[in-house]
């Protein structure tokens, strides 16, 4: 899976799970939460503060290895 800052965040808890420390680490605490797994990459780190292209890197990253 290649994640963009327009991948919706509940489609990639869905395909990897493993994946929530990093929304967590960026104070993205409600994951379970309706509103927040319909939100892109790109709106979430909006909200909380985070450089976006620098999460999907990590993300990409992590997937990779």
């Amino acid at each position: 899976m290649q994640i963009t800052k327009d991948t919706i965040i509940g489609d990639i808890l869905d395909a990897a799970p493993q994946t929530a420390p990093f929304f967590l680490e960026m104070g993205m605490h409600c994951l379970g939460c309706p509103a927040s797994r319909g939100e892109t990459v790109e709106m979430a780190c909006a909200v909380h503060g985070v450089n976006a292209d620098e999460l999907v890197e990590k993300i990409n990253k992590f997937l990779a290895e």
